[in-house]
């Protein structure tokens, strides 16, 4: 028998980047158990699409702007005048030598993997508080626990390291206030950006050597993850970080 502290009926989630890949999956996890789903995502055409296979709402955001995840906030609370729930998943890497990387490259990276996980759970915590209730999940990543190897992504790893600590900070701030803050660190997930790092065999080969179970991870391998940390199943835990890796950072 189902344990029902999973069912998400008459919660409204906001997931950002909840369009494409691992986002996407989220978002039909979070829908199949019960949420309304809104679709924030800056891709103007992976958006709209997603919401209309979940049945949901699509509100194009820009993470890296205040402005726009106030914009996001105010309509998600006009349409369904509550948010239970926020998953920041939008995320970028690139992998170019530290030595090389240009000014705009750190900044880009921070804007969207750190700063717009910060305003985000800002905003939508204002809301929460109001309410007196809520759970954030936060995409972390094992980089943020580990420094991945042989492709350079210091910028990553550092945004990443700081969302988990963030992740903590928040957990600690609103756990009297009824909010429960976690975040889930995945491993290597088969995504376009990892088949791009796959199709390089010098990657390929540390990769899949250093994960103990020698496979990439699916998508639909980490979405549980986060309805866990954001059903009522996980009504304990706050601060947790919850890495689904395949045991990479066991050895």
């Amino acid at each position: 028998m189902a344990h029902d502290g999973f069912s998400l009926e008459g919660r409204v989630a906001v997931v950002t980047g909840g369009g494409q890949s691992l986002g996407l999956e989220i978002s039909r996890t979070l829908h199949a158990a019960g949420a309304e789903v809104v679709i924030a995502e800056i891709n103007d055409e992976t958006g709209p699409d997603a919401a209309e296979e979940l049945e949901g709402t699509f509100v194009k955001t820009d993470v890296t702007d205040p402005e726009s995840v106030r914009e996001l906030v105010r309509r998600v609370l006009e349409t369904h005048g509550q948010i239970d729930i926020l998953v920041n998943n939008a995320g970028v890497v690139h992998n170019i030598p530290s030595e090389e990387v240009p000014d705009e490259e750190w900044r880009k990276v921070m804007s969207v993997n750190l700063d717009g996980v910060f305003w985000c759970c800002r905003e939508v915590g204002k809301a929460m508080l109001e309410r007196g209730s809520g759970a954030i999940v936060n995409v972390a990543s094992m980089s943020g626990i580990v420094s991945n190897h042989p492709q350079p992504q210091a910028a990553y790893n550092a945004s990443k390291a700081g969302v988990i600590t963030l992740t903590k900070s928040l957990a600690g701030e609103w756990a009297s206030r009824g909010i429960r803050v976690n975040s889930v660190s995945p491993g290597y997930i088969r995504t376009p950006l990892t088949e791009l790092g796959m199709s390089k065999s010098e990657w390929a080969e540390v990769w899949l050597s250093s994960t103990p179970m020698g496979r990439l991870a699916e998508p639909h391998e980490i979405a549980p993850a986060v309805l866990y940390l954001a059903s009522d199943a996980a009504s304990y835990a706050t601060g947790t970080n919850l890495v689904v890796d395949g045991g990479y950072t066991s050895w």
